[in-house]
Parts: structure tokens; sequence; C-alpha cells
């Protein structure tokens, strides 16, 4: 078992041997006590509390449940639970590369997709 502050670089390694993009521009950032995962500048995975975390939309969230991932959900000030765009890596996924590659593939996708589809920032 990997200890937690060398969780999110074991998980950058199995990224990098998932292969291209992520095992030249996979980066990791210290955010909200834990880790976001950026690849090409698109956050497209995090982890918290020493969990693996990937991103979906509308085209891949029943395909990542149907596998059994489970969603992201935090709690806000006032007990409110808040459920984001991210679920758990898939068990079978979890330490094997070439389960991972397919859904690490459509997690930086989902991102992309979301990326494309906000409004530019007003200057």
């Amino acid at each position: 078992m990997v200890s937690e502050n060398e969780f999110p670089e074991h998980v950058l390694d199995l990224l990098a041997q998932v292969g291209a993009p992520f095992d030249t521009t996979a980066r990791l950032r210290r955010m909200f006590g834990g880790h976001g995962i950026f690849c090409d500048g698109v956050m497209f995975a995090l982890i918290a509390d020493d969990v693996l975390f990937l991103k979906v939309d509308a085209d891949t969230k029943q395909e990542f449940l149907a596998a059994g991932s489970e969603p992201f959900i935090y709690e806000r000030k006032g007990g409110k639970l808040i459920e984001m765009s991210y679920v758990t890596v898939p068990d079978d996924a979890a330490e094997n590369v070439d389960e991972l590659r397919p859904w690490a593939h459509m997690a930086l996708a989902a991102a992309n997709r979301a990326k494309a589809n906000k409004p530019a920032k007003k200057r």
C-alpha cells in the first residue's frame, strides 16, 4: 500500500505508464486539501483522501457508474452535499495500467469537452 504522501506521485507514475499524452504532460497541483491532475492544462482527475477520481460528463458518467465507480461528493458548510463531475476509478483499473488506459482517456476527453463548452472569460 502506498502512503498518503506518496499516493499522488504513485498515480502520476501510473498515468505516465498509460502513455501519451499523460506520459509527458500530466502534472499535479495541490488544491483544496488534495490534488488536481492536469494534462495539457486541463484538469481531468483529482485526488482526495487518497482516492483517485476521474472527470465524467453526460457522455461518460453512466459507463463509469456501470463499472462500479462512485461519485465524488463533498459536504459544504451547513451540511449540504455537493456531487461533482468526478467519479472513482473502477476497481479493476486502480492498479492495472492496461485497464486504466481507456478510463483515463475518457476522463481527459470529458475534461476537454467541458473546457470547450465554457464561455470565454471577459477581459
